[in-house]
């Protein structure tokens, strides 16, 4: 079944909502949200060449478009396999470099099955970087500077949050991700 990308987006956002907002895992992200400058691209390419060529045509569309402060692009029918993901986030970061994006913007990444290097696949600290589908985050690095300068040492987020995951645990944890994929349109 296809999923709409009026769905996808909703489920997204009730995501950033629920999760990355109402637990602070990412404390520059509840500003955003409530300014509503997070854009969502649903993304529907089969090749890796293809979605090089979209997050390109975002980067160029954040340039015309300062209002908008963050792209998610979310990639609901690509990238099902992690290992597959992770060697298109280094092919992208590449590209960005090569095309002079350094400095400009950076991507974050998140993956339904996210895993850090190190960890087994079920070690609840993966979560901090799990999201219902694979996508990137495109942001903007001056803002990402001034958030950090704003906030004080980032250096402690990470370990903060694996420690709410442990909190949490698995199986809140899951209860947490299925209730995104629940969301509705309004």
């Amino acid at each position: 079944m296809l999923l709409s990308d009026e769905l996808v987006t909703t489920q997204t956002m009730e995501w950033v909502k629920s999760f990355i907002v109402a637990l602070n895992v990412c404390p520059f992200a509840k500003r955003e949200v409530e300014r509503d400058s997070v854009r969502c691209m649903v993304l529907r390419s089969k090749k890796m060449d293809v979605a090089l060529e979209e997050l390109m045509a975002e980067i160029q569309w954040l340039d015309e478009h300062p209002e908008t402060e963050t792209t998610l692009l979310i990639f609901p029918t690509l990238f099902k396999d992690f290992h597959r993901y992770l060697d298109f986030v280094e092919t992208a970061e590449n590209l960005m470099f090569d095309q002079g994006c350094e400095g400009v913007y950076q991507l974050a990444t998140f993956h339904p099955d996210y895993c850090f290097s190190g960890a087994e696949p079920d070690d609840v600290s993966n979560y901090t970087n799990r999201s219902p589908y694979p996508m990137l985050h495109l942001l903007r690095e001056a803002s990402v500077d001034k958030a950090i300068e704003f906030y004080g040492d980032t250096a402690e987020i990470p370990n903060q949050n694996i420690e709410k995951m442990e909190e949490l645990g698995k199986p809140r944890l899951d209860v947490l991700f299925a209730a995104c994929m629940k969301a509705n349109i309004d």
